[in-house]
C-alpha cells in the first residue's frame, strides 16, 4: 500500500459473503471500524432488498455519525443509498424505460431458452426487474452457493449466453454479474460507471480510493474497476481473506478526528 485511501470500496458476494448470503459478523465489525476511519463503499449488481438482507441488517450498533459514512451502491451504482440516521435513504435511481425493460427480459429468456441454459429446477424467479437492471439468474436467486458454484465453474456458459443477449440488444450493457447471472442495464453501466459516481457523490478522486474484489481478472465483474487505471484494486479470494487484508490496512487509517 503505497497510500492512504480516503474510500475503502468493496464487491459484495464472494468479497464481503458468500454469494446471496449475510455478512459474518467479523466483516461487520471490520465495516464500522472502517466507518470510523474513512468513506466505506458496498458496489454489486445486488438490489437493494439484497444489501439490506447480506449487509445493512447484519451490521452491528454504530452510532448516526459512524454510519453516515457507509455508502451502497445497488445494481452497479444505478442507485444510490445513504444512511440517515438509522434509515437509508436514496439518492438517485436511473430505472429503465418499460421499452428497455421488456425488450431485455425477451432477449435474454429466448436467448437462454435457445442456448438450452433455461433450468426446470431452480430457487426463486430466474428474471427479475430490479428497476435500473434486468438480471437473469440461472438457478433462481436464492440457490444454495454449492450448486450455483457447480452450474458454471468456467464462467464459459454465462460468457455465451451475455454474448448472445448483447448481440441482440446494442443500445444497452449486457455483462456478467454474479455466480449464475447476466446484468441488463443502460449503456455504459457498470462498476466503473459506479466508482465514478461515487467519486462524484464523495469529492474523493479516484486515485484516492481502493476497491476489493473476487472478480478482477479480465472476464470478471469487478474488471471494469481494475481498467480503469485510477484505482488500487486488491483481489481477494473470499470473504475471510479480505477479513485478513483489512486487518492489515486498517492500523494504517487513523479514526477520523
Amino acid at each position: 500500500m503505497t497510500f492512504a485511501p480516503r474510500v475503502v470500496s468493496f464487491d459484495l458476494d464472494d468479497t464481503l459473503a458468500p454469494s446471496k448470503s449475510p455478512i459474518d459478523p467479523r466483516i461487520g465489525e471490520l465495516l464500522i471500524r472502517l466507518a470510523e476511519r474513512v468513506e466505506v463503499a458496498i458496489i454489486s449488481g445486488g438490489q437493494i432488498a439484497q444489501f439490506r438482507a447480506q449487509v445493512v441488517d447484519r451490521l452491528p450498533h454504530a452510532p448516526a455519525e459512524t454510519l453516515a459514512h457507509i455508502h451502497l451502491l445497488p445494481t452497479c451504482g444505478t442507485q444510490y443509498f445513504r444512511f440517515e440516521g438509522d434509515e437509508l435513504v436514496m439518492l438517485y435511481a436511473q430505472d429503465l424505460t418499460a421499452d428497455e425493460k421488456q425488450r431485455a427480459v425477451t432477449a435474454v429468456e429466448e436467448e437462454a431458452k435457445r442456448l438450452g441454459l433455461w433450468e426446470a429446477q431452480t430457487w426463486g424467479p430466474i428474471l427479475e426487474d430490479r428497476g435500473s437492471q434486468i438480471t437473469f439468474s440461472a438457478l433462481g436467486q436464492a440457490a444454495p452457493v454449492d450448486a450455483k458454484k457447480a452450474w458454471d465453474p468456467t464462467g464459459e456458459r454465462k460468457s455465451q449466453l451475455r454474448d448472445a443477449v448483447a448481440a441482440r440488444l446494442p443500445d444497452l450493457e449486457v455483462r456478467s454479474g454474479g455466480s449464475t447471472s447476466v446484468d441488463i442495464t443502460r449503456k455504459g453501466i457498470d462498476k466503473a460507471y459506479g466508482m465514478r459516481r461515487l467519486a462524484e457523490e464523495t469529492g474523493v478522486p479516484l486515485d484516492g480510493m481502493l476497491f476489493y474484489g473476487d472478480r478482477l481478472d479480465p472476464d470478471g465483474n469487478d474488471y471494469p474497476v481494475r481498467a480503469m487505471g485510477q484505482v488500487e484494486c486488491i483481489d481477494v479470494r473470499g470473504w475471510q481473506d479480505t477479513a485478513d487484508k483489512l486487518e492489515e490496512l486498517l492500523p494504517s487509517l487513523p479514526p477520523r478526528a
